[in-house]
């Protein structure tokens, strides 16, 4: 039996007491004025927003442990943006500032919340706001001391660990990514031993006509914009293989899908289609995310590319190894992809099952049997 199973049994066997939050927490939302104060070094005090640290400025308008809950937000979020904050602070008008009271440890506060569905609190539709009323209402459980303070201790823990394995793995992730370019890159390049075309020669090259308000949350086919997002739509204009590359915006050669099958496109995202059967389309496609940037930023008369002119694309030189090597180059680019970019296996599964069994240790530590009269 752990600790924290001993305390519960000693000290709530039956369960524990729910209160609103008005009676157990002391709420500030009133201290906006800030304190100047000859002990803080000037533009070093954190600001808080609704979305953590904003800026850093002077003066404070609290000081000492405390939970800030964002005001406004999205009603889609099961987890609303809780944040801990432990000294001197600004927070303005789009946070809720509070803190426990005498029962009620703060930092025990903080880790329930963050475990918290706020949406039956929220109003406003699709920009939703936690008013001041609603909030005060929330239901927060009340343990004795010893078990709210086993609890942060455990938390407080696995937080550390589970940061600790996830900048390792981010960091492991920024290198194999690294070595993934590298290596794509050093494959796909080539010279006079290869035959080189131009992408109009083996492609078709177009653009779609849909419009980003035509959207549909839950749409039947993939929708592809102008941004690494992938969006849906009930209604699709191609049924193929094709690449797609943004048109215009911060995305111009940065931005780049592979798709098979059904599909919409916006009008100002480009669509390559390989007809060349001497052409692999996943080996252009890889091809296009290594060479493509630098093409279009040499042949652009602006310091900075904004948009893609069709000639750009129609004469964009293309190496074409045999079928056997570019198959070669696909396959080991595929491993290196799924490796550094899948969400379903590779690294940035193991940073997301982290996550989740964070998540998931945290809200069955603050899961409590509520006690009966």
């Amino acid at each position: 039996m752990s600790r924290l199973d001993e305390l519960i049994d000693e000290l709530c066997p039956n369960g524990v007491e729910y209160v609103r939050l008005a009676e157990c927490c002391d709420i500030e939302d009133n201290k906006r004025k800030p304190v100047k104060s000859s002990l803080r070094i000037p533009g070093d005090t954190p600001y808080y927003g609704a979305n953590n640290i904003q800026d850093y400025v002077e003066g404070y308008t609290h000081y000492g442990q405390y939970v800030l809950i964002a005001e406004d937000g999205s009603a889609s979020l099961e987890n609303y943006s809780v944040q801990y904050v432990d000294g001197f602070f600004w927070a303005n008008n789009h946070v809720h500032v509070i803190k426990g009271r005498k029962d009620l440890d703060t930092k025990f506060l903080y880790y329930y919340l963050t475990s918290f569905n706020f949406i039956p609190f929220l109003t406003g539709g699709t920009r939703a706001k936690l008013n001041k009323g609603n909030m005060e209402e929330i239901p927060i459980p009340i343990p004795p001391l010893p078990v709210q303070q086993e609890i942060v201790r455990i938390l407080d823990n696995f937080t550390e660990l589970t940061a600790e394995l996830t900048a390792e793995l981010t960091a492991e992730l920024t290198a194999r990514r690294k070595q993934y370019e590298y290596y794509r890159d050093l494959l796909l390049t080539f010279g006079d031993e290869v035959e080189w075309m131009i992408l109009s020669e083996i492609a078709e090259i177009g653009t779609g006509s849909s419009n980003t308000n035509e959207e549909l949350e839950d749409g039947k086919y993939p929708f592809f914009v102008r941004s690494q997002e992938v969006r849906r739509k009930n209604t699709y204009e191609y049924d193929e293989t094709a690449i797609i590359t943004s048109g215009d915006g911060v995305g111009v050669g940065k931005i780049f899908h592979y798709v098979e099958g059904k599909y919409a496109l916006h009008q100002r995202a480009y669509r390559i289609h390989i007809t060349d059967n001497r052409v692999i389309p996943k080996y252009y496609f890889y091809y296009m995310k290594s060479a493509f940037l630098p093409y279009i930023e040499k042949s652009s008369f602006h310091s900075s590319v904004t948009s893609i002119r069709r000639p750009m694309l129609n004469n964009f030189p293309v190496p074409v190894p045999p079928l056997k090597e570019q198959e070669r180059i696909v396959a080991i680019l595929d491993r290196f992809d799924a490796l550094c970019n899948d969400l379903t296996s590779g690294i940035p599964a193991e940073i997301e099952a982290r996550q989740k069994q964070y998540e998931y240790y945290r809200d069955k530590l603050l899961s409590f049997k509520e006690v009966t009269a």
